[in-house]
């Protein structure tokens, strides 16, 4: 592929992003639609999308409806898009792609400790929710004992429902001090 045809592909995908974010954080997004020009009226609307060209950003929401990933209508001369179930798994997606764990400048010398107990029928989603506590940077205690130094409540209890695991699956423990913990410390220069 040239590069040519990279610089192409990669803004759309931009807009793709940017649209999820939006629509995922806004629920549900409306627009007057008495005007045909409804991604001139969109635009306006939607800030963050300004920095695209119009016709990729109507290109988009087109491929975006015809993926079955958001729903359009019309009522009352307005115009309404929401996601669909498709669509807010997808949001989902990204969202958890980005997701990352903020470092404070001092450590509070509190550790914070992620168990679970996923069975067997669920593997594929334990592997995947294992995955993504390396991707986070957490240090792997045992194989289903995580820890790290920085405070991370909200980003697991955002992997705990996206993956749909229960209370009991999933538990944080916030502790003082942990047996052992120099290869911990080191690992997080700490």
């Amino acid at each position: 592929m040239s590069k040519y045809k990279y610089y192409f592909r990669k803004p759309r995908s931009e807009i793709v992003k940017d649209i999820f974010k939006i629509l995922a954080v806004s629920g549900i997004v409306y627009v007057a639609a008495s005007s045909p020009y409804f991604v001139f009226g969109l635009m306006k609307t939607l800030k963050k999308l300004k920095k695209y060209k119009k016709k990729r950003v109507y290109d988009a929401f087109y491929n975006l409806k015809r993926k079955g990933y958001i729903k359009i209508t019309k009522k009352n001369h307005q115009i309404y898009i929401s996601l669909t179930e498709k669509g807010r798994k997808k949001a989902g997606w990204m969202q958890i792609d980005e997701l990352k764990i903020k470092k404070p400048k001092k450590w509070d010398r509190k550790w914070r400790v992620v168990v679970f107990d996923i069975s067997q029928l669920k593997r594929t989603w334990r592997e995947a929710f294992r995955g993504k506590l390396k991707e986070l940077g957490l240090f792997p205690i045992q194989k289903s004992v995580w820890v790290t130094p920085f405070d991370c409540k909200d980003e697991i209890n955002l992997l705990k429902d996206f993956f749909g695991f229960s209370e009991k699956e999933i538990r944080l423990i916030v502790a003082e001090s942990i047996d052992q913990d120099d290869k911990i410390k080191e690992k997080f220069s700490i």
